[in-house]
């Protein structure tokens, strides 16, 4: 399972193994855009996930949906970066799923208004890792944790259900 935190000069990724209940931490990273113009930094998140999906070949990605803060162009940056991620995980044929910031935040921290200290202490402890987890990174991990959550919800309200 792939979670990617996408951003125009620093993109999250973090890859789970989700067995069972098990949740194993695989792999995590930033992929830092040069400050070249936008539409070569586009291009570099698109070539950097496309070789982050052959590497790892996920057979789901969870993606942080954008959110309209206060400025209206970072909005639409981000909404572009997001689409060059999509779009460099594409030949993979993964579902891509996507979640608000707040759903993200409130299914690993238990808050929708988790602080990013909050979200990178939880995926530290949560996967039981070493050291710190850059703060992109560690959103992107918790967007995998997120989703690997909700499925099992799902299926315990099927076994319910049926």
């Amino acid at each position: 399972m792939l979670g990617i935190d996408p951003g125009s000069q620093r993109t999250g990724f973090g890859v789970l193994d989700a067995t069972g209940s098990r949740l194993t931490y695989v792999a995590s990273g930033v992929i830092r855009t040069s400050q070249a113009q936008f539409a070569a930094r586009l291009c570099e998140i698109f070539r950097c996930m496309q070789t982050i999906v052959a590497q790892y070949q996920p057979q789901e990605i969870a993606i942080e949906k954008v959110f309209v803060n206060r400025n209206p162009d970072s909005a639409l940056k981000l909404g572009q970066a997001r689409g060059a991620a999509i779009c460099g995980t594409a030949d993979s044929n993964a579902g891509v799923f996507e979640y608000a910031t707040r759903q993200i935040k409130q299914a690993v921290v238990g808050s929708g208004n988790a602080e990013k200290a909050q979200v990178q202490l939880m995926m530290r402890s949560l996967l039981k890792l070493d050291g710190p987890v850059p703060p992109d990174a560690a959103d992107a991990l918790a967007a995998a944790v997120c989703h690997a959550l909700r499925g099992r919800a799902l299926l315990l309200q099927a076994a319910a259900s049926g």
